[in-house]
């Protein structure tokens, strides 16, 4: 594992120091228990948006955006490495590029490993640019943990695919302007056989999207209903009946987004300062959670040390994503289970004690990340199955014919 950077790697680093402290507004990060503030259609969420457009605008001016694109694409032509050590520098000043995270993140990687040259040359130079924003139509409400159990059909009529059906706990759908869709073309096959990508324009008709109040109060999550939408035949990726592998791709990549490859907030600091605050930092017990807590958060950071380690030797992530993000998920609960502690009864209120940065709604919005992207019970067997080589979780449907399987 490499602990330091290359003379290579520290040059990189310091020419990304220099851009950012030059170019990126002071006081633009925000602490962890503000995170689940925002709301749909609020004035918080819309200059968040054009805040994050800017933004994303003034790296593609600079050269700084995608920065392991292809340069065809508007990209740097730049190693993993490298955009993570932009990512960690970037966090650093608090910038978070989350409002673009699935089109550069998740769908880009996607687009370039399974997608046409029309895909390609049609889609990603503005995922780049900022011009348009993705998310996911992945979940339902019967398949979550069992995404390959997704009910949402499309029927092929012509050149074209009619798609009916419902999606859950889509982040930003509201906002966005394409979605990645993942629709069950044939029954008779098999569950993870019979499925299909699509690239999804969410300004078609009979596409109803309707934001989700969470348990916090805000609304960022979507559901999503498709009652008879058209979608062109040219618009599946990877293949009809192959969306299963393609779907792997974005997953891969959001975990590792999830589980903090790139650049993150330091929530240990946040809650040690709140133990401060309330005098705690000599109870015997807080001192033991607090420091479990920073050995959690440096788990993290030697996880993504040694995954920094395989980008510079040209690997790409694979199930050690699920690691990650599972550690991710892990130190978030124990955050959001020792800030209420400290708070107290105070820690019942919206806001608790802290004016804008309510730990309360930190405690609520953070089971979002133990679920997204995979639970933590999914990333266990992934763990299992595709690390440690234990033998795999009984599936007494992974062969029968879709349309065969007993369902809700």
């Amino acid at each position: 594992m490499n602990f330091d950077d290359t003379p290579e790697e520290a040059e990189f680093r310091a020419s990304v120091r220099r851009w950012l402290e030059d170019n990126a507004e002071p006081g633009a990060g925000r602490d962890p228990a503000q995170r689940y503030l925002s709301d749909a259609f609020s004035a918080d969420e819309a200059e968040h948006i054009r805040a994050s457009k800017a933004w994303q605008r003034k790296l593609y001016d600079a050269g700084w955006a995608g920065i392991t694109w292809q340069a065809e694409y508007g990209g740097r032509g730049g190693t993993t490495l490298q955009q993570m050590i932009f990512s960690e520098e970037e966090a650093r000043v608090g910038k978070y590029s989350t409002f673009y995270a699935v089109g550069i993140g998740m769908i880009g990687p996607t687009l370039m490993a399974h997608g046409t040259q029309a895909q390609k040359d049609r889609h990603l130079g503005p995922v780049l640019r900022g011009d348009e924003v993705w998310c996911q139509l992945f979940s339902e409400p019967a398949a979550g943990s069992d995404l390959a159990g997704v009910q949402t059909r499309a029927v092929r009529t012509g050149d074209e695919y009619v798609v009916s059906g419902q999606k859950v706990w889509t982040s930003g759908a509201h906002y966005c302007d394409y979605a990645a869709l993942l629709a069950r073309t044939d029954p008779d096959q098999p569950k993870h056989k019979g499925l299909t990508y699509f690239i999804l324009d969410l300004r078609r008709p009979g596409i109803d999207i309707r934001p989700l109040r969470q348990m916090t109060g805000a609304a960022h999550f979507n559901e999503v209903f498709l009652d008879e939408v058209r979608i062109p035949a040219a618009s599946i990726v990877g293949g009809v009946n192959d969306g299963w592998r393609v779907a792997l791709t974005t997953l891969t990549n959001e975990r590792s987004q999830i589980g903090g490859g790139g650049g993150r907030g330091d929530d240990f600091s946040h809650v040690r300062e709140l133990a401060r605050e309330r005098g705690r930092t000599t109870d015997p017990v807080i001192r033991q959670r607090l420091a479990a807590i920073y050995t959690q958060m440096k788990v993290i950071s030697f996880l993504g040390l040694r995954m920094r380690t395989r980008a510079s030797q040209g690997t790409q992530p694979g199930p050690e994503s699920a690691l990650m993000k599972i550690a991710r998920s892990r130190g978030q609960t124990m955050v959001a289970n020792l800030a209420l502690d400290l708070e107290g009864a105070s820690g019942m209120l919206a806001d608790g004690t802290r004016g804008e940065t309510g730990w309360s709604e930190f405690f609520l919005g953070h089971f979002s990340v133990r679920l997204g992207g995979g639970t933590d019970q999914i990333m266990q067997n992934v763990i299992g199955e595709r690390i440690l080589g234990l033998p795999a979780d009984l599936r007494i449907d992974k062969d029968v014919p879709y349309r065969e399987i007993r369902r809700n």
